[in-house]
């Protein structure tokens, strides 16, 4: 099938207020996406109608009645988002060839255009899996950083982040699996957060698209991570029960356990030292990433492409 052909789709359980909301289905409507399959876990009054109105845009609001056709809503939002995302599989996505589920907070980019990058995946691929890059936070939102490689990940952390980087995998805060696109119509298929499950086993036919990033705005700034930071640490990414990325032998210990041990002992004071180490975008703090090549710079224009696809929005 050619790049003309393809088709493809996002689909993302979203709690967020208009102005986000808006930016993100008009970035993927500006890459070129052919339905957006959006499910608001809040309302949003203030960008519902400029939602239902667009033609490719699909929105669900997941309210009490939403719930009771569904059979009852989860309590875990990490379950309402699997949940809604194979719905929007099986249900909803006949018009697609392909369906990425990824957050509000998450924005594709790619080397060629999408549709040219899926057309060339040969035909027994199931799912192709974008790589994440992390924001560098309170500067311009155009500074990321990549995951740092497997090999002599220790050396390159220590470098970066001298106090904490040990600790963290890949040198990230967040999530370093990534998002999948899916290959529609294929049954029994079901969709997780970071993976896809079928007959038992896991990713079938997994790809992985070279010449894409899927940046991750996981803290804009100091402001907006600290708003963020108590429900990361009970019910989110930082949540207790997460494993360690190295064992316990070996200094293992959890984002949970850093954290809270951070805050236990240094208050708000030493969580915004371990933000300005870990996130915050500086001169000195590129030069290292670049110098460890993991610098990317992503001009991503979101303001710009809101204003193009919904300038009602004020």
């Amino acid at each position: 099938m050619s790049s003309e052909q393809i088709k493809w789709g996002i689909v993302s359980t979203i709690k967020a207020d208009a102005s986000d909301i808006l930016t993100f289905a008009a970035h993927y409507l500006e890459a070129g996406a052919h339905r957006l399959f959006l499910y608001l876990d809040a309302p949003c009054p203030d960008a519902f109608p400029h939602l239902k109105a667009h033609p490719k845009i699909r929105i669900t609001e997941c309210n009490e009645t939403y719930w009771r056709r569904m059979g009852r809503r989860p309590v875990k939002h990490q379950v309402r988002q699997s949940a809604n995302a194979s719905r929007a599989y099986h249900r909803q996505a006949g018009d697609v060839d392909w369906l990425l589920h990824c957050d509000v907070d998450e924005f594709l980019w790619s080397a060629e255009s999408v549709a040219t990058r899926l057309a060339a995946l040969p035909s027994d691929v199931c799912c192709a899996r974008a790589r994440p890059v992390e924001v560098l936070a309170g500067g311009d939102g155009t500074a990321f950083k990549g995951c740092l490689p497997v090999v002599g990940q220790d050396a390159r952390a220590a470098r970066l982040y001298p106090q904490f980087g040990k600790h963290l995998k890949g040198g990230f805060l967040s999530h370093v699996q990534g998002k999948l696109f899916t290959r529609t119509g294929i049954d029994g298929l079901e969709i997780r957060i970071h993976n896809v499950l079928l007959d038992g086993g896991t990713n079938p036919g997994e790809a992985k698209l070279d010449g894409m990033d899927l940046c991750h705005f996981h803290a804009a700034d100091w402001h907006n991570w600290i708003s963020h930071y108590r429900y990361r640490l009970q019910k989110g990414s930082y949540r207790a029960g997460l494993a360690p990325f190295r064992p316990r032998g070996t200094e293992g210990i959890t984002v949970h356990e850093l954290l809270s041990a951070i805050e236990a002992d240094q208050g708000e004071a030493g969580l915004r030292t371990f933000f300005d180490e870990v996130c915050t975008d500086s001169p000195d703090l590129r030069d290292r990433l670049r110098a460890e090549g993991v610098l990317k710079i992503r001009k991503l224009d979101l303001a710009s492409k809101r204003r193009k696809h919904f300038p009602e929005f004020v």
